[in-house]
């Protein structure tokens, strides 16, 4: 169930990390442009013009752009998403996308298999990723799988399945660097500061809790957390009638209960961080923190550009987890950004949310549109860079010898 030791314990700023990933550098996407319309703030955004201080080029000694293409795969609990993108200086520009809901995991909590519906529908979607792989020019790629493959007892047997008819060959990562890839991807987005922070994923299957610190060009992990709840484990678990307004919210107290009592051991762990004289901070991605967001910014249709990188106030995204709580599936399916994909399972994501926030009381949450395959291109980008270096430098060696 949840695995408490930390990936990183008492390591120091610019310690190196072993796994498959490689150096971590720090590629991110260029910032978004500020937002209209309502409250809401960039991280970083700290001069008055609105504009943000550049932080040090720590990619500076990185080899010129290449046009190799690098390819992240995600197949969670709910989606499939997919990324190739190119090296562009110290950002990378992504040349090709693809995202479906897949519901892999829909019946897993009740069966512990995958089943054969949700297969072929992640089949049909991998299918699509083959093909956009096949026609880039795609340097180095990682996909990975992550919680209801780890659950599900057929879940080696689908893996070899998709090897075989996709070529795609998947790899079940552990709930630790599920949260690793996760920090390593969106970290860039979290608010100046000394104190510590949590950055949390809130995923299909589960959701992962991060505690770091300040390191020198990546936060320095120190504890961490994965639960088995996140938004189709849990929605899936705790059933109750949306008949009436009591019931819904008997149904969701219950859910907050369940996350509760799977973060206790946890938030006696950190309670002490939560008390730092440096204003503690708060960072999530995950398509619940994404949905809310919109809503708070009032969107008449999702924006990424509009959402990743906003600071909103807590108490706003309690307040809108609070007035979902209330409404009916077809009250919900009828906002803005929500739809009938995410109508039932924002509940859920609304309590793990909330539940996040009771241990962690921080006064703003920054939103990511980023998170693990983000966290794998900067891993595969930074590897094969450093490897380049590595090679020049013997071609060098060899030389001189010569």
């Amino acid at each position: 169930m949840a695995d408490h030791s930390p990936p990183d314990t008492n390591r120091g700023p610019g310690t190196k990390r072993g796994g498959k990933s490689g150096k971590v550098a720090d590629f991110r996407y260029k910032r978004p442009s500020r937002p209209d319309g309502k409250h809401g703030d960039r991280r970083n955004a700290s001069r008055r013009d609105g504009t943000f201080a550049p932080r040090p080029n720590v990619a500076a000694a990185s080899p010129p752009a290449r046009r190799q293409a690098y390819a992240a795969l995600d197949l969670g609990t709910n989606n499939c998403r997919l990324l190739i993108a190119r090296p562009s200086g110290e950002n990378f520009t992504v040349i090709d996308a693809f995202s479906r809901v897949v519901r892999l995991g829909e019946g897993l909590a009740a069966s512990g298999k995958l089943s054969d519906e949700a297969m072929e529908r992640t089949l049909a979607a991998l299918q699509v990723c083959a093909e956009k792989l096949r026609r880039r020019n795609v340097r180095l790629a990682r996909s990975v799988a992550t919680e209801a493959c780890r659950r599900a007892s057929n879940g080696p047997a689908f893996i070899e399945r998709v090897r075989r008819e996709t070529g795609i060959m998947l790899d079940i990562i552990s709930a630790q660097e599920e949260a690793r890839l996760a920090v390593l991807g969106c970290h860039v987005l979290l608010e100046e500061g000394n104190g510590p922070a949590i950055i949390f994923d809130i995923g299909g299957g589960s959701t992962e809790l991060v505690l770091v610190q300040p390191g020198e060009n990546v936060p320095r992990i120190v504890d961490w957390l994965s639960v088995p709840w996140g938004v189709v484990s849990l929605t899936d678990t705790v059933e109750g009638s949306d008949d009436t307004e009591t019931t819904r919210l008997e149904r969701y107290c219950e859910m907050r209960r369940t996350v509760g009592r799977s973060f206790a051991e946890f938030a006696e762990r950190i309670r002490e961080h939560t008390h730092s004289r440096e204003p503690i901070r708060l960072l999530g991605t995950s398509g619940t923190v994404t949905t809310l967001a919109s809503l708070h910014l009032e969107l008449p249709q999702y924006d990424r550009r509009a959402v990743d990188g906003l600071i909103v106030p807590s108490q706003s995204m309690r307040d809108i987890s609070t007035r979902l709580s209330r409404m009916s599936s077809a009250e919900r399916k009828r906002l803005p950004c929500i739809g009938d994909d995410r109508a039932n399972l924002v509940i859920a994501g609304c309590a793990i949310l909330e539940s996040i926030l009771d241990i962690w009381p921080a006064e703003q949450l920054g939103v990511a549109d980023r998170g693990i395959r983000e966290g794998i291109l900067r891993s595969l980008i930074a590897a094969d860079a450093e490897g380049e270096r590595s090679r020049a430098t013997v071609q060098r060696m060899r030389e001189q010898d010569v």
